[in-house]
């Protein structure tokens, strides 16, 4: 081997190698651990649509800024990702660096919609269940309230944005919607009152209900007022109701 001396410059070539190597990864660790490479500002942007206006700086200062770890180079982005995205508010955050020393964090917010089920939680507009405080979202006003088995979230809000749409013609306004573990639904209105809707075959069936009920509702309220307590639409041609001091059953019809 030692009289082979194109083997011996190939291996004098690759000890070279190997040394330019670790001197290179040297230079660069210690040029990264330099202070001018040290975090100093993390700056925090909304999405282009959707300004920042639930998630507060002492919120990002107590949750999200202890865990993070490293400089400029070193810094996980993977890992400041999720800490901001544990931070109360936030649905997505998107990081990354710009040199010398900062992170530009994206925040995308959850824009609540409604209360959901029993446990303080609520539900965004794009069907997210998450736990945040409750006088924050409801700051604009009271939300609805929504409920239903687990995994139905995007159904309900589906179907609460249906129901605005329904009974607007007769100037209703869904207040609240649950769908039971038998999957039938039963809507609260602005005004106190209770329709029970039922289980629905197809997307058709509640909008058919409801239509019918839109349609004999000024009727209803001719004779009776703001006595209606509930009414049952579960019946394929009638109705049942409940009003104070007095209950009709599913004879009634459209006239």
């Amino acid at each position: 081997m030692w009289q082979d001396i194109k083997m011996l410059n190939a291996a004098a070539d690759a000890l070279l190698g190997l040394f330019a190597l670790a001197l290179l990864v040297a230079s660069f660790w210690w040029l990264a651990q330099r202070p001018m490479f040290t975090l100093k500002a993390i700056r925090i942007e909304g999405t282009v649509d959707v300004p920042i206006r639930y998630v507060s700086r002492s919120t990002i200062k107590g949750t999200a800024l202890p865990r993070i770890r490293g400089n400029f180079f070193t810094v996980n982005l993977d890992a400041v990702r999720t800490a901001f995205e544990s931070v109360p508010w936030v649905r997505k955050a998107a990081v990354r660096r710009e040199w010398p020393n900062k992170l530009i964090v994206m925040l995308e917010e959850h824009v609540p919609l409604a209360t959901w089920g029993e446990d303080g939680r609520l539900v965004s507009m794009k069907g997210d269940v998450f736990t945040a405080n409750l006088a924050e979202a409801e700051e604009d006003g009271e939300l609805p309230e929504l409920a239903g088995p687990v995994g139905s979230e995007n159904e309900v809000v589906e179907r609460f944005r249906d129901l605005h749409a329904w009974f607007a013609p007769a100037s209703l306004k869904p207040a609240s919607l649950r769908l039971s573990g038998r999957y039938a639904w039963t809507v609260r209105l602005s005004n106190g009152m209770t329709v029970e809707l039922g289980r629905e075959q197809s997307r058709e069936t509640l909008k058919a209900r409801v239509d019918r009920l839109t349609g004999i509702y000024p009727q209803l309220v001719a004779r009776l007022q703001d006595r209606i307590e509930s009414i049952d639409m579960r019946y394929p041609n009638g109705l049942a109701l409940r009003a104070s001091g007095l209950a009709i059953g599913p004879d009634v019809k459209k006239q």
